[in-house]
């Protein structure tokens, strides 16, 4: 993040306001899933609105907070959590998505991520070889506290963050063995996690996820014919990691 003074009111790609985000923040990858999740805010007002990220302030129970969507992938989500930060946040907590890695893990399922395997071209190119990319311990306990309020089960552990959705043909030998992952005891892949994290780190934000299975990689691959978002499990799924996410800000309003 650059360490320059602003020299508009808002930053240059997310046109977020300077001083304009609230420390609590959830993201999610959709735009119509931070809609979604802005719709049960009280006083919700759009902050900005360019490209992928669509972001809302508001209060939950209470607490304000931000919403704010970041797209698919961990460099396009990199640069709204820099920007976020730059803007005010100082917890982010990412409502997602993701593949399960384990056999005891299906549609519908919830999993807490305790820390990433940085699989990222991002990752690579912006910290040295072996920078961390671990949730915050406060904001995994608040995660997991509230979900078992709410009564959601929620596995709790390490995830795959990758850039590849699609994986072809032709993918050379040193792509990520989903079935040698799956018994180092990673739970689940998806895109964005290690990112936020490193960020986290870096800047010293706290940052957690909580994300919504939706499909498992080691039954079927991920392919147009195979990859089905629209299940009614999912919609479940994500709806409780919604839940989950605005629930444990109550245990984190005063970090």
């Amino acid at each position: 993040m650059a360490d320059n003074l602003p020299g508009s009111s808002t930053l240059p790609i997310t046109g977020l306001p300077y001083g304009g985000v609230f420390p609590l923040v959830i993201v999610c990858g959709d735009q119509d899933r931070a809609g979604r999740i802005s719709s049960l805010l009280d006083s919700k007002k759009e902050l900005s609105r360019r490209r992928e990220y669509h972001a809302y302030n508001g209060e939950f129970n209470g607490i304000a907070l931000t919403v704010c969507s970041h797209g698919v992938g961990a460099p396009g989500a990199a640069i709204v959590f820099e920007e976020l930060v730059a803007a005010g946040a100082r917890i982010i907590i990412r409502v997602g998505t993701c593949g399960g890695m384990q056999e005891s893990i299906h549609d519908g399922d919830l999993v807490i991520a305790t820390a990433a395997v940085q699989n990222t071209g991002y990752g690579c190119e912006n910290f040295p070889p072996g920078y961390p990319a671990s949730a915050d311990y406060k904001v995994i306990q608040a995660l997991v506290q509230a979900a078992g309020e709410l009564g959601f089960p929620a596995r709790t552990g390490l995830v795959l963050t990758r850039d590849v959705f699609y994986v072809s043909k032709s993918a050379p030998a040193h792509t990520p063995d989903y079935l040698q992952l799956s018994r180092a005891g990673v739970l689940a892949v998806e895109m964005e996690c290690a990112a936020l994290f490193q960020i986290g780190n870096l800047h010293g934000v706290c940052t957690g996820a909580v994300l919504a299975v939706d499909g498992n990689v080691l039954e079927s691959a991920e392919s147009f014919n195979t990859y089905s978002p629209d299940r009614q499990v999912v919609h479940k799924a994500v709806e409780q990691a919604i839940q989950t996410g605005l629930n444990s800000l109550r245990f984190l309003k005063d970090e």
